[in-house]
C-alpha cells in the first residue's frame, strides 16, 4: 500500500524538526496557516463529477443544431451507439433490404403475368416456383445471403430479373461489408481492457524524498502488457483570469514525469505515480486547510496499446476523493 499520510500538527513537527531533512520553502499544504474549521454540509455535499469513477466522461451534448453532421460519418456514430442500438440497426438494416428486393421480384412476377401461369408447363416464368410474396421474399434472402438451395432460380429469359439480380447482388455485398465491418470494430475496441487497469483506492499527498508530492499507484492485472504506456494527469477547475473572465472546467496539465520520461511507464508492476508540489504545480497556492473546500477534480489518463491486439486503449481515472493530506 502506499505510505501513511502525514496528519495536523505531526506534519509541522516534522518539517521543523532538527532531525528532518532541509526543505526548502514547502507549498502551502505543508504549513496549516489557515482556519480549521470547514463545514460539513460543505464537505459533505454531491459533487457533480466531470468523469465517473468507471472512467466514462459525464458530459452530455445538448443543442446541438448541426445534427446532420452525425449522418456524414455514420459509421463512426454506428459505432458509438450502445449494444442495444446497434444490434437493432443491425437486425432493421438486413431485413429491410430483403423485404424491398423480395417486393421487387413479387412485382416483376405480377407484371409478367407470372401469378397467373403458375401452373402452366409451357410457360417460362422470370423466377421457377415462385407462387407469392413469401416466396419472393425467400429468393430475395437466398439470392443476397448466397445460401442457393437449388429450388428457385432465375431464368434466362428475363432480363429485368437478371438486372435486379446484379443490383441485388452489388449492394448485399455492400451491406454485408459495411455491417460486420462495423459489427467487427464494435467488438474488437479495447474498452473492456480497463477492467483489469485499476489505480490505487487511495491518492496521497506526502512527502518523499524530502519533497512533497502527490502520489498514486496503477497496476495492470493481466499477464499480456500494455505497449508504450504512458499516463497524463489533469485538474479540472473553474478559474477567473485577470481580466475577469471565468473558465469553467479549466484544465491544468500536473506534471507527473514528463521532463524526466518518469510518465512513460513499463507496467508489468504496479507503479506510483508521483506529482512533486513546487513552484509550477497547480497545487501550490493551495493550503492544506483549504485543500478540502476546493471545487477540483484530478483526472487521470493512461494510454498506450493492447499487446494483444495492437490497439491503442485509452483509460480515465478519477481521484479527487480519494485522496488525503
Amino acid at each position: 500500500k502506499l505510505a501513511n499520510v502525514l496528519e495536523g500538527d505531526s506534519m509541522d513537527q516534522d518539517v521543523e524538526s532538527p532531525v528532518a531533512i532541509h526543505q526548502p520553502k514547502l507549498p502551502k499544504q505543508a504549513r496549516d496557516d489557515l482556519p480549521r474549521h470547514i463545514s460539513r454540509d460543505r464537505t459533505k455535499r454531491k459533487i457533480q463529477r466531470y468523469v465517473r469513477k468507471d472512467g466514462k466522461c459525464n458530459v452530455h451534448h445538448g443543442n446541438v443544431r448541426e445534427t446532420y453532421r452525425y449522418l456524414t460519418d455514420i459509421f463512426t456514430t454506428l459505432v458509438d451507439l450502445k449494444w442495444r442500438f446497434n444490434l437493432l440497426i443491425f437486425v432493421m438494416v438486413y431485413t429491410v433490404t430483403w423485404l424491398f428486393f423480395g417486393m421487387i421480384w413479387w412485382l416483376i412476377a405480377y407484371i409478367r403475368g407470372d401469378m397467373d401461369h403458375i401452373e402452366d408447363p409451357s410457360w417460362t416464368p422470370c423466377v421457377t416456383n415462385l407462387n407469392g410474396f413469401v416466396s419472393a421474399f425467400l429468393f430475395s434472402i437466398e439470392t443476397e445471403t448466397t445460401i442457393g438451395y437449388g429450388y428457385r432460380v432465375i431464368t434466362d429469359k428475363c432480363p429485368e430479373g437478371i438486372i435486379l439480380l446484379l443490383i441485388q447482388s452489388v449492394l448485399g455485398s455492400i451491406v454485408n461489408a459495411f455491417m460486420v465491418g462495423c459489427m467487427f470494430v464494435k467488438i474488437s475496441q479495447p474498452k473492456k481492457r480497463a477492467e483489469t487497469l485499476v489505480f490505487s483506492t487511495h491518492a496521497v499527498i506526502s512527502m518523499r524524498d524530502g519533497k512533497l508530492c502527490l502520489m498514486f499507484r496503477v497496476g495492470d492485472l493481466r499477464n499480456s502488457h500494455i505497449v508504450e504506456a504512458s499516463i497524463r494527469a489533469k485538474l479540472i477547475k473553474s478559474k477567473q483570469t485577470s481580466e475577469g473572465e471565468f473558465i469553467p472546467l479549466n484544465q491544468t496539465d500536473i506534471n507527473v514525469g514528463y521532463y524526466t520520461g518518469d510518465d512513460r511507464l513499463f507496467l508489468v508492476s504496479p507503479l506510483i505515480i508521483s506529482h512533486e508540489i513546487n513552484q509550477q504545480s497547480p497545487f501550490w497556492e493551495i493550503s492544506k486547510a483549504q485543500l478540502p473546500k476546493e471545487e477540483l477534480e484530478i483526472v487521470v489518463i493512461l494510454e498506450g496499446m493492447v499487446e494483444a491486439t495492437g490497439k491503442m486503449c485509452s483509460i480515465l481515472g478519477w481521484l479527487w476523493d480519494r485522496c488525503s493530506c
